[in-house]
């Protein structure tokens, strides 16, 4: 089970370019297990402000990854159910 590692625990600070660092790699359900995790962190609270962004950003971040996901497997089903071109 991947874990979430937040941009904070890796030396990112908020605003960092960090934050979306290492997301390339990551699967759909690696992403989307992240941004829970992320998401589970920043309701429990109790975690300074500095932080509480750093885990903003990352989410963000990571919901973009699971998006580009799902608009690559939008295009793969479009493009499975379109027609064969004549020739």
């Amino acid at each position: 089970m991947a874990e979430a590692s937040g941009p904070q625990q890796n030396g990112a600070s908020p605003g960092s370019p960090r934050a979306a660092e290492g997301l390339d790699s990551l699967s759909y359900e690696e992403a989307r297990e992240q941004l829970v995790a992320v998401v589970s962190r920043l309701e429990a609270g109790g975690v300074s402000l500095e932080e509480s962004l750093a885990l903003w950003e990352r989410g963000e971040a990571l919901a973009n990854r699971c998006e580009e996901w799902l608009e690559g497997a939008r295009r793969r089903l479009d493009a499975a159910r379109r027609p064969p071109e004549q020739g």
